[in-house]
């Protein structure tokens, strides 16, 4: 498996991990308080403790992967750099619905708590969708366009 695709999976991994655990913060806070809307959870600081886990998570394992394997990491070809853009070009489709879905939210005047989850949440996506094309560009095969 090449240093590319094994970094696409930690990728994916660590945006579903970071997502989940903020989920389960930001749930779990909402059930211990009785009769609390769930834009009134103070979400800001499991909000920045997940995403920057998730960093410092896909550092550690790329670290670990590229101890691992020192011959591969770092080394690119032009069919990783075509994955690679491939994978970044399918993933921003998420980020520009997230950033649409934004500034309507803003328009309409919603809480910051709603306005800050599409935001996070269309990111977590389009790394997730990022990641998958990647990978399965790497599995199935990739014929550049």
């Amino acid at each position: 498996m090449p240093f590319e695709e094994k970094s696409a999976w930690i990728m994916g991994f660590t945006a579903v991990g970071g997502y989940a655990a903020y989920l389960i913060a930001v749930l779990s806070i909402a059930g211990t308080t009785p009769g609390q809307a769930l834009a009134k959870v103070p979400y800001i600081a499991p909000m920045l403790w997940s995403i920057g886990g998730a960093i410092l998570a896909s550092i550690v394992l790329h670290a670990v992967v590229g101890i691992a394997s020192p011959k591969e990491a770092g080394k690119k070809d032009q069919r990783d750099r075509e994955i690679y853009r491939f994978g970044e070009y399918i993933g921003q489709s998420f980020v520009v619905i997230g950033g649409v879905a934004a500034l309507l939210m803003a328009m309409a005047e919603w809480d910051y708590f709603w306005i800050s989850n599409a935001i996070y949440l269309a990111f977590v996506l389009s790394a997730i969708l990022s990641s998958v094309a990647k990978i399965v560009a790497y599995r199935r095969g990739f014929q550049p366009w």
